[in-house]
């Protein structure tokens, strides 16, 4: 249903909503018409109090004509020194937004006018006044964001909300990012970092640190203990692959001898070399792991061979495949501790942020440290960007409708500017009645 009557803002100032705004952008909400009515109430006020000083203006000079006595020429210099003030004064208000009675005067609706000029000026000043690099330093040094994080971050319920919304962000990031994007990303970082790094001489440096420090021993002696019991369990089926392969010709019974002699003697030779540390077999393990190590690192075919086995191995869909369920299971980890409040990724979070709160708040040297990083931070952004910064107010005003802006700002300031009209009336009224006062004065 449509409104009517007092309800219905004026159709010139019914703006539709941002992007389609004719005022560009420009919408008068509620506020901003309870703005405008207290406007034209002033403006009400002080035409009202012109026609008045004008209505005393000519009763004094009636009275004055009548033969009322000399007290009229006073008043009536006030009266006329009010309107030339409350004249003078509107023209100047007026001047400000729209032309005075619609003539092409000269330097009048200077807002639709020069609303470009102005955008450009207001950034330039706060170009030069709010983004330049001393300001920033200064301002920032003057709050002592460091000591205060520390403070506010040592309170239990602040490193609580951190930790939660980091949390949050986490699974968040976690969530839109693709399984197939991270295993694409990751695999083809470890393939290229693979490739640009030749790993034989690593591996020998390694190897040759572990047998001098006798770590191999261990591997060696599961495997020697391992080797053992095996051949204890499966003792027959040792013999049975012996006698297998014994010649046709030979009788049954020299295999089975040939097999039992020589499950013996392999028994025995584990047994001594797992009991015996100094097992001329274990010597020959180490020499061989030694030569194995010097050639990783200084023969060149054995690094080739090493290079090559590299590329083979990085370039089989299980390695790939075990990336991508690396990845799933590190991100279902990942998710599943942030959600738990009391995991220990949580957990650890939170300590680090109070204990880093307690030293921010008490350490004046770490405080310095955030104070110069915020500031070299805020110093950067706001010398790198002063351009777009600033080119932003001047091209937001530069889009404003002239009229549309005119209307907006008398809206704000409109209601001061009025009582430049009234105090321009009572000023002029008071010098009148000064200057007629002395004039008399000076002629009787």
């Amino acid at each position: 249903m449509e409104r009517t009557g007092a309800d219905a803002a004026p159709r010139a100032e019914r703006v539709p909503a941002a992007g389609a705004a004719p005022g560009g952008g420009f919408v008068f909400g509620v506020a901003d018409e309870e703005r405008r009515r207290g406007v034209r109430r002033m403006k009400t006020l002080a035409t009202g109090l012109l026609l008045a000083v004008a209505v005393v203006y000519v009763l004094a000079k009636w009275a004055g004509s009548a033969g009322a006595g000399g007290w009229t020429g006073f008043v009536a210099a006030a009266a006329e020194a009010g309107m030339v003030g409350a004249l003078a004064d509107w023209f100047a208000v007026t001047a400000l937004f729209k032309r005075p009675m619609g003539l092409p005067i000269p330097h009048t609706a200077i807002i639709p006018n020069k609303k470009d000029q102005l955008g450009q000026s207001l950034g330039d000043f706060v170009g030069e006044n709010f983004l330049s690099a001393e300001v920033v330093r200064r301002r920032l040094r003057s709050v002592g964001i460091g000591r205060r994080l520390g403070g506010w971050l040592a309170e239990p319920r602040n490193a609580d909300r951190v930790t939660e919304e980091l949390s949050t962000a986490l699974r968040g990031a976690l969530t839109v990012l693709r399984d197939s994007d991270v295993q694409a990303v990751v695999g083809e970082a470890i393939t290229r970092r693979a490739d640009a790094v030749e790993i034989a001489p690593g591996v020998g440096t390694m190897l040759e640190k572990i047998v001098a420090e006798g770590g191999h021993r261990r591997a060696v002696d599961l495997v020697v203990a391992r080797a053992h019991d095996w051949l204890v369990e499966h003792g027959d089926s040792v013999m049975t692959a012996v006698s297998g392969g014994a010649p046709g010709w030979t009788p049954r019974f020299v295999d089975r001898k040939v097999g039992d002699r020589v499950y013996k003697e392999l028994l025995r030779f584990v047994t001594e070399m797992r009991d015996m540390p100094e097992h001329p077999a274990r010597g020959a393990i180490d020499r061989f792991l030694r030569d194995f190590a010097e050639d990783l690192q200084s023969d060149p075919g054995t690094r080739a061979k090493v290079e090559r086995l590299k590329s083979e191995v990085l370039g089989r869909g299980e390695v790939q495949d075990l990336i991508a369920s690396a990845w799933g299971s590190v991100r279902a980890m990942i998710v599943a501790a942030a959600e738990d409040e009391r995991s220990e990724l949580r957990l650890r979070v939170r300590a680090a942020l109070l204990s880093l709160g307690r030293r921010l708040a008490g350490e004046e040297r770490l405080q310095g440290k955030v104070d110069n990083w915020l500031e070299g931070a805020a110093v950067y952004v706001v010398t790198t960007y002063q351009g777009e910064i600033t080119s932003l107010i001047t091209d937001t005003v530069a889009g404003w409708d002239a009229e549309h802006t005119s209307k907006k700002i008398e809206a704000h300031i409109g209601r001061d500017l009025q009582f430049i009209r009234i105090n321009g009336t009572v000023v002029g009224a008071l010098a009148g009645l000064c200057i007629y006062t002395v004039s008399q004065a000076v002629g009787g």
